[in-house]
């Protein structure tokens, strides 16, 4: 991870995509001199922010996180690298409960229409 903002990493990859600090404005919708105070590592970018940036030039959200400085929090999915084995599990047990919701129901509609049928 960079310890300060990596300027030129940054400009190297606007000028590869063809964009320029007032695309980057624009995207993240802040102003020119609120884009400077970030490549001047003054102003730090926000999780939304990164993954803003990272869409702009076509590189991971990792890779902007590195490149930003110490203190760039990383979006959710790039803090994650389990995240995928962790959602599958959550998945798993969500269907599980819903597969024993489903019997109850099941179950109650059977006892009602029994105590109907009595």
């Amino acid at each position: 991870m960079a310890l300060f903002f990596d300027q030129e990493w940054f400009d190297t990859k606007l000028k590869a995509s063809g964009q320029t600090r007032d695309d980057v404005a624009a995207a993240l919708r802040l102003t020119r001199g609120e884009v400077d105070e970030i490549w001047k590592d003054q102003r730090e970018l926000s999780p939304n922010e990164v993954t803003m940036l990272a869409r702009l030039l076509g590189a991971p959200a990792a890779e902007v996180v590195t490149r930003a400085g110490i203190a760039t929090p990383a979006p959710h999915e790039a803090r994650a690298g389990a995240g995928d084995a962790a959602i599958m599990r959550k998945l798993e047990e969500m269907d599980a409960r819903l597969v024993k919701i489903e019997r109850a129901i099941a179950d109650l509609q059977s006892l009602i229409l029994a105590t109907r049928n009595s």
